[in-house]
Formats: C-alpha cells, structure tokens, sequence
C-alpha cells in the first residue's frame, strides 16, 4: 500500500475543504451533484471518444498501481540472476531448465525457455527487446488516458460554468434561482481544475514512474540472461547488473 499516495490525496482534499471553511464557507456549497456530473462524465466521455477501448479499460486497472504498486525489488533480481548464472557454469544452460516451469512472470520465462533451449545470445536479446517496446507502448498508451483527463477537466470545467450562467441568465426576473445557477458555475470550474491538478495529472505521472521501473527490471533481466548466455563469470554478471539498483 502506497500510503504517500493516500496521504497527499486526502491532504489536497482537506486543504481546499479547510480553505472553505476558513474563509467564513459552507462546506455544502462544495457538493454539487450537478456540476459534478459535467464535469466527470464529460470528462470520461472525452477520454473514452479519443481512445481504444481496450487502451480505456487497461487504465482503469492501472490506476490501481497509485495505491498498490508492483513491488521491484532490484536486489532480488540481482540474486536471483547471479545465482542462475552459477548454476549454468557448473551444470550447463540445460541446468536452468528446472526454473522455467515455476516462474510466473512470462517474460522471465520466455527469455529463460530461450536461454534453454540453446538460442544465440542476440537472438535472446532481439525478442526480449521487442518485448519489452510492446510492453512499454501498451502500459504508456493506457497511463495516457488519466493524463487525458487532466487535459479535458478544466475545459468542461468551463462548459459547466457556462451552463450556469446560462440558467442564471434566464432566471433574472426569479432571484431566488440566481443563488443556485452561480453555485454551480463556479463548482464546475472548481470540480475541473481541482480533479485535474489534484487527481488525473498526479496519477498519470505516478504511473508512468511504475511504468519506468517495471522497464528498469525487464532490461536488468534482459542484460542477465543474455550474460548468462554467453557464458560470463557470475562475479562479471553481478558487476554488470549492479548499476541497475542505482
């Protein structure tokens, strides 16, 4: 659990709600179910018309790496690959074969069924980069749509306050609408600024960073089963590997 996610979403909330309160506000002026449903479900609509919706629902899932992020523990990697390429030296390439049908991630198996079956080590380094461009295109193309929705807010923000003010404009001769009308043209505004700069724009580059570390590992473990490859020492292998915790 990421809890300097959840700390810094509620002290954004809680600062702009204590902001209110302080200047003498209601904090239900705030609550708007009106301004709130143009901005957010025009927002999501906007975000759904200009991507794939295979690209949509994949950030969606992602979004859940903000609270719970996937763990990369680098050092582990490290040992791990260190600990492959010792038992390669003693027993050959084939030693390794026990590992491949207890490992989860498909790409460590991919490379390490490669590395079994004798592949040329620039064979091995080809696929697995081709894997890990895919990897990064899809992962960075469904980030996008929170950064999407950081652009598109504010401006149907905007249209949210128009509207009120439209429906206050026809209501000048009732001043017991005005109240209501002016409310929520300034929540609108309010509402997409605010989920922009305090939600979408914030998520989109927490992920891109959980998507830049999950690259990190896939090149680190790139680097290790093509050096295993080619047979180099474990203590040259951990040498080599050890930039990648930095």
């Amino acid at each position: 659990m990421d809890k300097t996610s959840i700390f810094g979403l509620l002290l954004g909330l809680i600062a702009i709600v204590a902001g209110q309160v302080l200047e003498g506000g209601h904090i239900a002026s705030l609550v708007q179910p009106t301004a709130f449903l143009i901005v957010i479900g025009g927002t999501i609509g906007a975000v759904m018309l200009q991507s794939r919706a295979t690209d949509f629902i994949a950030g969606v899932k992602l979004g859940k790496w903000v609270f719970v992020p996937p763990q990369h523990d680098f050092r582990q990697v490290l040992n791990v690959m260190v600990n492959w390429g010792q038992q390669a030296r003693r027993g050959g390439l084939l030693a390794l074969e026990a590992y491949v049908a207890g490992e989860k991630d498909p790409f460590v198996r991919r490379g390490l069924q490669m590395l079994v079956d004798g592949a040329e080590p620039d064979m091995i380094r080809r696929a697995l980069e081709l894997d890990i461009d895919a990897y990064e295109e899809r992962a960075r193309a469904a980030a996008k749509i929170w950064e999407s929705a950081g652009g598109y807010a504010p401006t149907i923000g905007i249209i949210g306050a128009v509207m009120g003010l439209i429906h206050v404009m026809e209501n000048l001769s009732d001043p017991s609408k005005l109240g209501a009308g002016i409310a929520v043209a300034f929540v609108a505004t309010i509402y997409g600024v605010g989920s922009a700069n305090l939600i979408f724009l914030p998520i989109s580059t927490k992920l891109k960073h959980h998507i830049a570390s999950e690259t990190r590992r896939r090149e680190m473990l790139l680097e290790g089963l093509v050096t295993i490859a080619n047979g180099e020492n474990p203590r040259m292998l951990e040498s080599k590997l050890a930039g990648f915790l930095h």
